[in-house]
């Protein structure tokens, strides 16, 4: 098995290449996703959240209210924190379950957005960073998911920078252009993550 850690700041394009990778045939452990599921109704991670942050997060329907709970710990890093403190360990023992379960010759990316924040490039056997410029972010993030600038600043304030995250790239995949920019460099990524994964096999300098 081939463990890979896949990050970008947000708007840089990362889930895209996840979708690529996942066409290629890596299996795919969204982090994203599974934090999500951990609070959903009836979980204690939900519970939990509540406790911290008080029923005002809740929906009428009692689901979480996601944009309500990012305007509260996105402004306030303490209380971004506490939200990490609860999440993160339910979303690492639910990632390890799916990692165990994917088999010992699969390429297993594992879509992590806080990868750098959170010291965890030692996890995996290469670190791939999706990099975009500040500035494509703020746009994406405004023009394409709507949102407004000062909340765009600051979830981009909230991550790494652009420099920590380079820093833990074995590969760095470049998502400043267009969509057709991307798709050549994901290719070669992949091919790059089956060399590695073949040169890691007990047999490989047989």
């Amino acid at each position: 098995m081939l463990k890979v850690g896949l990050t970008g700041g947000i708007g840089a394009g990362k889930s895209e290449v996840s979708r690529l990778l996942a066409g290629y045939g890596a299996v795919v452990v969204d982090a994203d996703r599974i934090a999500r599921e951990v609070v959903e109704p009836g979980t204690p991670g939900l519970a939990a959240v509540v406790a911290a942050f008080g029923e005002a997060v809740l929906t009428p329907e009692g689901t979480l209210d996601r944009p309500r709970l990012g305007s509260i710990v996105f402004a306030d890093p303490e209380k971004l924190r506490t939200l990490n403190g609860i999440v993160h360990p339910l979303v690492g023992a639910r990632s390890a379950e799916l990692e165990a379960a994917a088999g010992p010759d699969a390429i297993v990316v594992h879509d992590v957005p806080l990868l750098a924040e959170n010291g965890l490039a030692p996890l995996y056997d290469l670190v791939v960073v999706v990099d975009a410029a500040p500035q494509t972010q703020l746009t994406r993030l405004v023009d394409l998911r709507g949102m407004a600038e000062e909340e765009a600043r600051a979830r981009m304030a909230a991550q790494a920078t652009r420099e920590r995250r380079l820093a833990v790239a074995t590969l760095v995949i470049d998502n400043d252009g267009p969509l057709e920019a991307l798709e050549p460099q994901v290719r070669t990524v992949w091919e790059e993550l089956v060399a590695a994964r073949a040169a890691a096999r007990p047999d490989a300098g047989a």
